[in-house]
């Protein structure tokens, strides 16, 4: 499907969370979101969104660095020019321009929405997705006390999630995950550590087997491959990775080594919707389940997740909770739900991202807009 790209307008809104949400990392209360609007040159439009944090907590990237790469070097590579479809956009910003994955992404992403808009097909059919619903995860941060979080994991599981995360850090981890698994024995459980811990941490991670978990997602170091392999190997618990993962090539060399036996893939950590496909392919060949999972997104970064978490490797839930577990009210309509028994279901019945974007509100929320031209 063939598309100009005439100008691309850049949005930042700054969207409230319901509660603060917290990592071994930093605290989250607003989420200031940086949103994609691409213009085909017949007049069409398609919106993306850039998941970016406000600090370099999670990722190299923050959303004023994904700004500056996005107004610099990479907007001037697509504006006015013609592209044979989506997936050639990824290749033209790899090229010069190293890095920089969730700004390319925030690019991408978006051309993969307008090729959908086009061809006036669903964004997961485009993508070579099929599944009509997908089970639903939900991410619950650090609390102040076990009780505290036991409370929310039980509150989760009456609300239908299919799977509860516990984020975790040192301080934070073994009482906590205890005081969960006492009051949901049989509810699947999984940690996440944003690379909380290190090498020597091993013995004391060893200590969560006992809890029957899932997963423990992404313990260590990202650049470390190497001592994620040693760490699978002393425990009984599945490892996942997640800021490790940024390619295929590099979901290729965690398979290899023995790093991990699933992997978390999020399409704008790893620089859109072409590289996500390539680890999820890579992935599938090696029969390594993958799932999505979520950057406090925006119903626009949702409905693109939704999309993805459509292909048949993304057999494990997804974080892909509705939009009223962090926003008052989103930015798009219908707004995402899950159904009592915890599944999201893909939009196949709308070309596009599946929900309409409510300008009114965008509009109300921007605090920053260019508009950038050919």
């Amino acid at each position: 499907m063939t598309f100009r790209i005439a100008r691309i307008v850049l949005r930042e809104v700054a969207l409230p969370l319901r509660e603060p949400f917290r990592i071994s990392s930093g605290v989250t209360r607003e989420r200031r979101i940086l949103l994609v609007e691409l213009f085909e040159a017949d007049g069409a439009s398609a919106w993306g969104e850039c998941v970016a944090g406000e600090r370099p907590n999670y990722s190299p990237e923050t959303i004023d660095t994904c700004r500056h790469a996005l107004t610099e070097w990479l907007a001037p590579l697509v504006l006015g020019r013609t592209f044979p479809g989506a997936a050639d956009v990824g290749p033209v910003l790899d090229a010069p321009v190293r890095g920089h994955r969730m700004a390319k992404a925030a690019l991408e992403m978006t051309c993969w929405a307008l090729e959908a808009e086009l061809a006036g097909r669903p964004l997961a059919a485009v993508l070579g997705g099929a599944r009509r619903e997908i089970p639903v995860g939900i991410s619950l941060g650090i609390q102040a006390t076990p009780a505290a979080l036991a409370e929310k994991a039980l509150a989760a599981r009456a609300e239908g999630y299919r799977r509860v995360k516990l984020k975790i850090m040192p301080g934070a981890d073994l009482a906590f995950v205890a005081a969960v698994r006492e009051v949901l024995p049989d509810q699947v459980l999984s940690v996440d550590a944003n690379a909380a811990y290190r090498a020597d941490d091993a013995e004391h991670l060893a200590g969560l087997d006992r809890f029957r978990l899932a997963m423990i997602e992404q313990p260590l170091e990202p650049e470390d491959l190497r001592r994620h392999a040693e760490l699978q190997r002393r425990l009984e618990t599945p490892l996942c990775l997640d800021e490790s993962i940024t390619s295929p090539a590099r979901a290729e060399d965690a398979v290899a080594l023995g790093s991990a036996r699933i992997v978390n893939i999020k399409p704008g950590r790893v620089g859109g919707h072409g590289p996500a496909r390539g680890v999820h392919d890579v992935c599938a060949a090696h029969r390594i389940p993958v799932w999505c999972g979520g950057m406090l997104e925006s119903g626009i970064g949702r409905a693109h997740n939704v999309a993805l978490a459509s292909l048949p490797n993304f057999s494990l839930p997804g974080d892909l909770s509705p939009s009223a577990r962090y926003w008052d009210r989103d930015i798009v309509t219908p707004e995402w739900t899950m159904s009592p028994d915890g599944l999201v279901r893909v939009p196949f019945d709308r070309p596009g991202l599946g929900v309409t974007v409510d300008r009114d509100r965008v509009d109300d929320l921007t605090v920053r807009m260019e508009e950038l031209a050919a």
